[in-house]
């Protein structure tokens, strides 16, 4: 599927070598846990719960503000019910929505990895469960918003991560092709979705997920962007990401 011949380089990719590069937001791109986790234990404290801690809560990232607060909430054995997240919810979009980038920063040498994609001749995109309004905020706010041909949240086609819906569409909207595309992102989430998309899947090593994420099977594993342009690469030049069997593959 993938061709051969990108370069990733000053000089631009040829067209057939172009991919549509999709990135996860949170773990991913962002560091967003401190601001998240004090938005989370802002709204919880004020509702007269017990907060979490950093690294219990580092994990509950991912599957966006509501699911966020679910899955805090049973940790600390409290029920659960849409009332309940219902309750937290709003305060929690509020507060996060004023202080979305307080501590929140790009990871070492994200910003300068997507310059390098970007003059080799790739459409960059995020695909995220945060809604869009706060995606594009934060990426506003930290003046990387304009390397993106799109940016895509769990309210944008209807639908959250890993339904492969919300990617392709993603594609689409970059102005890409789903089946010239990769997937990079840092969960479980983002493994399933990549598999459902019937793409590869680069997966960080130092985002949120509560496993280690080379367990998970993600066709490429990178422990810094810097490793990205190379990997991908590797990816359109590699027998076994290229061919059909290994599409079927993601299929199945």
């Amino acid at each position: 599927m993938f061709q051969t011949g990108l370069r990733c380089g000053p000089a631009l990719a040829t067209p057939t070598a172009m991919l549509t590069i999709v990135f996860d937001l949170d773990g991913t791109l962002i560091d967003t846990a401190p601001d998240l986790i004090d938005t989370l234990n802002f709204t919880l404290t004020e509702h007269r719960l017990p907060p979490v801690p950093y690294q219990d809560a580092r994990p509950l990232i991912g599957g966006g503000a509501r699911g966020m607060i679910e899955r805090a909430l049973i940790m600390k054995g409290r029920a659960a019910s849409s009332a309940d997240v219902d309750a937290l919810y709003t305060p929690f979009v509020a507060h996060y929505a004023a202080h979305i980038a307080d501590r929140s920063r790009p990871f070492p040498q994200a910003e300068a990895t997507l310059d390098h994609l970007a003059r080799a001749g790739h459409r960059l995109a995020v695909c995220t469960n945060k809604l869009e309004w706060l995606s594009k905020r934060l990426l506003d706010t930290l003046r990387i918003a304009d390397r993106f041909a799109a940016i895509c949240g769990q309210d944008t086609f209807g639908v959250q991560k890993p339904d492969p819906h919300i990617f392709r569409q993603t594609v689409l909207r970059a102005g890409g092709k789903p089946e010239r595309a990769i997937m990079v992102g840092d969960s479980v989430t983002d493994i399933r979705t990549a598999r459902a998309a019937n793409v590869p899947i680069v997966a960080v090593d130092f985002g949120y997920t509560d496993v280690p994420i080379a367990t998970l099977e993600p066709d490429r594993v990178i422990g810094s962007f810097a490793e990205l342009p190379r990997v991908i690469l590797g990816l359109t030049q590699s027998k076994n990401v290229m061919s059909d069997q290994a599409f079927i593959r993601h299929k199945n």
